[in-house]
Order: structure tokens, then C-alpha cells, then sequence
């Protein structure tokens, strides 16, 4: 399955955890429920992955902690925040980057419609319609 398809089921996943549960609620409420539904559909999830950090011939351990890892291919970064900042795009991309993986998403549960918290980032991805919106589904 390629990225695109991926984050399909992952932003379906997170309208159903946003519209269930609402904003307001600790990031790792949100992970777990998440976490559930995208097993319930089938994909494989890591949670809370390692990720260690070259530095040219070095590595230097645990670097960041990636919250979700979708069919290790979409990095999910989850927030329960009032607004997202532009940092949180930036390490995204960064461990995009670190792990040579193409497509993360951004989501901000905090939002009080989940379409407004939800941010794609892309690295090097190669689209199958670049001028294509993101399909969100319709509650």
C-alpha cells in the first residue's frame, strides 16, 4: 500500500477518534484511540518508536520518539494543543528526513473540527496526482 492510501485511513481513523472523543484530552488518550482504530482496519502501528540520529559517522542514540508509525511507511505525529506552530511542521519534516520516509501527518486534536488539524508533510514524495486535494471523508 502506498502513502497516499495510508493516510487515507489514518485521517478516516482520526475523524473517528476526534468525533467520538472530542478535543480537550491528553495526547496519549488520543494515541491509544488511534492506535485502536487503524488495527481495527487492519494496518500496522508502532507506537512510541525510538529513532536514533547519525550525525556523519556517529550516532547518538535515541534521537526523537516518533508517536505513530503506520505500516512502516507514514510517520503520525499527534498534538492536543490550541494552535499548532510552525516547529511542529519543522520536526516533522526533520523526522521525515531522519528516517528516510516520505509522508507524516500532523494532527491536532485540540481543533474544534479535526479537518482544520490535520497537516501533511511531505519529503521527496512522489505524487500519483499532485494537484489532487487530500480526500477527507464527510461526518
Amino acid at each position: 500500500m502506498k502513502e497516499n492510501a495510508i493516510s487515507g485511513f489514518i485521517v478516516d481513523a482520526a475523524y473517528e477518534v476526534h468525533t467520538v472523543l472530542g478535543p480537550g484530552l491528553f495526547e496519549s488518550i488520543y494515541e491509544s484511540a488511534l492506535v485502536f482504530e487503524l488495527e481495527q482496519r487492519k494496518l500496522r502501528v508502532q507506537r512510541q518508536v525510538a529513532i536514533p540520529v547519525r550525525y556523519k559517522e556517529k550516532e547518538f542514540g535515541e534521537g526523537f520518539r516518533a508517536d505513530l508509525i503506520v505500516e512502516n511507511k507514514v510517520i503520525v505525529e499527534l498534538k492536543s494543543v490550541e494552535q499548532l506552530a510552525n516547529i511542529h511542521k519543522k520536526q516533522l519534516l526533520t523526522y521525515l528526513r531522519l528516517t528516510n520516509l516520505r509522508l507524516g501527518l500532523l494532527l491536532n486534536f485540540d481543533a474544534p473540527l479535526i479537518k482544520h488539524g490535520i497537516v501533511r508533510v511531505v519529503n521527496r514524495l512522489e505524487e500519483e496526482n499532485p494537484s489532487a486535494p487530500l480526500r477527507l471523508c464527510e461526518r
